[in-house]
């Protein structure tokens, strides 16, 4: 097991120098003036742009841009804004609101999705397997911006029960709206993955088996059936945290929340390339890092998986 982890820490190097070069390199392609309404209405002098181009090595290629920026964030410095605000401490505190919504969002999927796939992938072709199939098919037709918009309106303006904005705060109890609405679409996914990927286990060799041997019906069902159909569902829910996390641009800017979401949609308008690529490292970790835990749980959910 050790040396396998170490062989995938080994392959996500590759992996993430390659995701942030390209993101890299897509920013620093943006057409525009970065210093645009920096001196008011007025064209800021050759002077002031002379200065702020040497400043933040606009001059440099990209591959230079590139290994300046890549040998300070080893430091730990994201970098600033042309404003000169510190763009770490911005991702530090937009980041935590964002994972505690993209938690938020995953827990809600994954127990509604879940539990609706197996009570459908256990008794298909019935009033709940219809019901079920229709109302997740509604979740994906609809775009998340008018699920949100709709739930807004009618329980917080019309019915006002509960604000149609989440504080400063973001507590937990204050996601728990904008969580459903940015995981509704995942969750209608979850909801048919686990309900076909049960149903085909059902026919499985080893349920025939188990049944032979006179097991007990929810010893089949909870270690035999439910192990092995949720392989493919937590594969699916553990990517989809980090996409999550960076597609919450939606939903955020819904309900007034202060996430990485937010902070990227105002990078792009203000032409902020460090904050768009300072996040977008941060989701690329993210991101890699879930993969290699969802590898190493396989193992746990199947004992007929080894990594040597």
């Amino acid at each position: 097991m050790g040396r396998y982890v170490l062989r995938r820490l080994l392959q996500l190097v590759p992996v993430f120098v390659g995701t942030t070069f390209l993101i890299f390199f897509l920013v620093w392609a943006v057409p525009g003036d970065p210093f645009t309404g920096m001196c008011g209405e007025r064209p800021c002098p050759p002077q002031f742009i002379a200065a702020m181009t040497d400043k933040y090595n606009l001059d440099d290629n990209v591959v230079v841009q590139y290994l300046k920026y890549m040998g300070a964030l080893l430091t730990g410095d994201f970098g600033q804004t042309y404003a000169e605000q510190p763009i770490g401490d911005m991702i530090a505190n937009a980041a935590p609101v964002s994972l505690r919504l993209a938690v938020v969002a995953v827990a809600i999927e994954a127990i509604i999705g879940i539990s609706a796939g197996i009570m459908t992938g256990l008794r298909r072709r019935g009033f709940l397997d219809n019901l079920v199939l229709v109302s997740t098919l509604f979740l994906i037709a609809i775009p998340t911006f008018v699920t949100g918009f709709v739930i807004q309106i009618v329980l917080g303006f019309q019915l006002e029960i509960l604000t149609p904005t989440v504080s400063s705060k973001a507590t937990w109890g204050e996601l728990l709206i904008p969580g459903f609405v940015l995981g509704s679409v995942s969750m209608a996914y979850v909801s048919r993955l686990t309900r076909a990927s049960v149903a085909e286990n059902r026919r499985a060799d080893f349920m025939r088996t188990a049944l032979a041997k006179g097991q007990p019906k929810r010893r089949i069902v909870g270690i035999h059936l439910l192990r092995n159909s949720a392989i493919p569902v937590i594969t699916f829910l553990g990517t989809d945290i980090g996409n999550l996390m960076g597609g919450a641009i939606v939903t955020e800017g819904i309900f007034g929340i202060h996430g990485v979401g937010r902070l990227v949609f105002e990078g792009i308008l203000d032409k902020q390339g460090a904050i768009v690529v300072g996040v977008v490292v941060l989701l690329v970790l993210v991101f890699l890092l879930v993969n290699l835990l969802i590898d190493l749980l396989y193992a746990v959910l199947d004992p007929r998986i080894r990594y040597d």
